[in-house]
Parts: structure tokens; C-alpha cells; sequence
């Protein structure tokens, strides 16, 4: 072998030996544990490639360098397929495995929790104001009704969802749901659609908050409803003086329940013409199926609950024991 030969050989040799080390290197580095001290959450914004995850990772002290990185994505092939999001990234997590998380996609599952009984006003708002959603939802948008058709529960979600698309989830939830317990209501309900079930049963959901009471409250107003008496509810006057903005700021008084108003149920001789609140499933589930009784009337009992009655000379004793326990109430303050 001649001199120059034998000095091609030895090169070629030393840089097989070098990209071996490097190729080494390069594995372990890829394998080896990051920097990060602590868990954190990050968010991949959407569109984002390679390059720009890569840095991302190493200025949140995922990685650190972004090379090994961008080279083990591209040699893998994992490159297009790293999907955005939110995620939790897990202390000292290597680059591969950094790879393989963004890569499953299991992103922060995120939760949205809508009580009972709020307008869609207050819905929308409580929508409009969860951080990790975008867009804006806007009543009565993706074929949300006004007020009533939206389903009271909780809700998940991921970074970057549209508001518009939980709004969406909230209504269809709401439709199905009614049409669930319709297609089994009990007999002789004073009903002719399910709308009309919905405005009752957005006010059994304004009238208390007790479980146990929703049957028999809705008992009480189909009871009222079959005889042709008027309903008088409070609540009902409450969102015909407030619109559904939000809780009315002060007691109501004589002069309240005298107002006249589409929703006053002191006046008029019917259901209200919408909803006034947004029911739950237990709700509208009681005034499909309501309890078996005979009761007409109720009033707070004042521990929470209500006292029910049949007559109205009954109904009248009870009041003057609420109005007594509200004036020793008063005189203990």
C-alpha cells in the first residue's frame, strides 16, 4: 500500500471514529435525562414546526440544546406528527421522550363547571371569562336558545377550543336530554311540548335547591297548572324585573309581585313564555315524572327547605310560622 493511500485510510478512519463518537454522543444525549428541575405545564401553539418547538422546549428549560432535539425528531420521523396543545412536561424528561409525549397528544384535559339554574346570560359570561378557550360565545349563536337550552354540567376541553364549539355541546347536551325524558314523561301532565316542560322545570330549579323537594315542588305547580290556577313563583318575578342579567339586589316586595310582566306569574294565568333559568337534568327529569301529591301550595320552612299544603287555610298557617321565624330571626340580630 503506498504512503498516500495508507494516509487516505487513516483518515477515513478517523473520521468513522469521529462520527461514530458523534452518532454516540448524539444517542446518549437524545436518551439522557433534561434539565428540568420541576413539572411544568407549556402550551404548543398550533402551526408551530420543528424549529420552533425545539425552542420552545429549550427556553422553558426542557432541553438542553434544541439540536439533538430537531435531529432525533427528523431521524425518527416524528417531524409531522408532533401534534400542539397543552401539556404537562414531567421533570427531567429526556428528548425522546419529549418526542413520544408530543406525539400521543395527551394534552391538559381542562374543566368547565356550569351550576344549575344560572341564566344563559350568566353562562355565556362564565364562558366568555375561562382562560385556555378562544373565539367568543355569543347568545343565541350555533342554535343556543335564548334561555333554557343549555345543559348545566361539566364540561372538558383542551387548550385552544373554541368557545362556540362548548356552547354547541352545552345546547345539543340540553336537546337530547329533554328529549330523553319526554319520550317517558308520566300521564296527564298539563304539557304540550317540551319546551313548555322546560319553562317549568326552569322554575322547580329557581324554587329550591334541595334534591329531595324537586318532585313535589313540580307536583305542586301541575297540580296549579291541571285546576287552571296561577303558578306564583317568586323567581318568575325576579326575571321579569331583571331580564336574566343576574340575581335581583334587593328582597321583593308587594309592589314586585303587583308589576306586571311577561313573567309574572302572580298575573298571568300561564306558563311563562320562556325559560328563566337553564335546568338540570334532576329538574327537568321531576317535572316529567313528578312526585305523587295532592299539595297546592308551599312556603320556606326556615331551615332551608319548604313546608308543603293542600288547602289553602293550611297554607296560610304555615305563612304566619315563616313570618314569625323571619321576625325572631331579626330581633336575634
Amino acid at each position: 500500500m503506498s504512503r498516500l493511500a495508507f494516509r487516505l485510510f487513516l483518515f477515513l478512519l478517523l473520521v468513522a471514529v469521529l462520527a461514530t463518537g458523534v452518532v454516540v454522543w448524539g444517542l446518549g444525549e437524545f436518551k439522557r435525562p433534561g434539565p428540568l428541575a420541576a413539572e411544568k405545564t407549556l402550551v404548543i401553539p398550533r402551526g408551530t414546526g420543528v424549529e420552533g418547538i425545539a425552542g420552545l422546549l429549550h427556553e422553558a428549560g426542557v432541553l438542553s440544546g434544541p439540536l439533538v432535539f430537531r435531529i432525533g425528531a427528523r431521524l425518527s420521523g416524528a417531524d409531522t406528527g408532533l401534534r400542539a396543545g397543552e401539556y404537562v412536561i414531567p421533570a427531567r424528561i429526556s428528548p425522546q421522550q419529549v418526542i413520544a409525549l408530543l406525539q400521543s397528544g395527551k394534552t391538559v384535559v381542562r374543566r368547565l363547571t356550569v351550576a344549575e339554574g344560572l341564566t344563559t346570560a350568566q353562562v355565556i359570561s362564565q364562558l366568555n371569562a375561562t382562560e385556555g378557550l378562544q373565539g367568543m360565545a355569543v347568545p343565541g349563536g350555533d342554535g343556543a336558545l335564548d334561555e333554557g337550552g343549555l345543559l348545566p354540567e361539566t364540561y372538558h376541553f383542551s387548550y385552544g377550543d373554541k368557545r362556540s364549539e362548548i356552547l354547541s355541546r352545552m345546547h345539543k347536551g340540553q336537546r337530547e336530554t329533554l328529549a330523553a325524558l319526554w319520550a317517558n314523561r308520566a300521564g296527564g301532565l298539563p304539557f304540550k311540548t317540551p319546551d313548555e316542560a322546560l319553562v317549568l322545570a326552569s322554575i322547580v330549579e329557581k324554587e329550591t335547591a334541595l334534591a329531595s323537594e324537586r318532585g313535589i315542588i313540580a307536583a305542586v305547580f301541575i297540580n296549579r297548572l291541571n285546576r287552571g290556577m296561577r303558578l306564583q313563583s317568586d323567581p318568575t318575578v325576579v326575571y321579569g324585573l331583571t331580564g336574566g342579567r343576574g340575581p335581583l339586589s334587593r328582597p321583593l316586595t308587594r309592589v314586585d309581585l303587583k308589576r306586571p310582566t311577561a313573567f309574572n306569574t302572580y298575573l298571568i294565568d300561564r306558563l311563562p313564555p320562556t325559560p328563566i333559568c337553564n335546568p338540570g337534568r334532576a329538574s327537568l327529569a321531576a317535572v316529567l315524572n313528578p312526585a305523587n301529591s295532592d299539595a297546592l301550595y308551599f312556603v320556606a320552612d326556615g331551615s332551608g327547605g319548604h313546608v308543603f299544603a293542600r288547602t289553602l287555610a293550611e297554607h296560610n298557617r304555615n305563612v304566619a310560622n315563616w313570618r314569625r321565624f323571619q321576625r325572631q330571626q331579626r330581633n336575634k340580630n
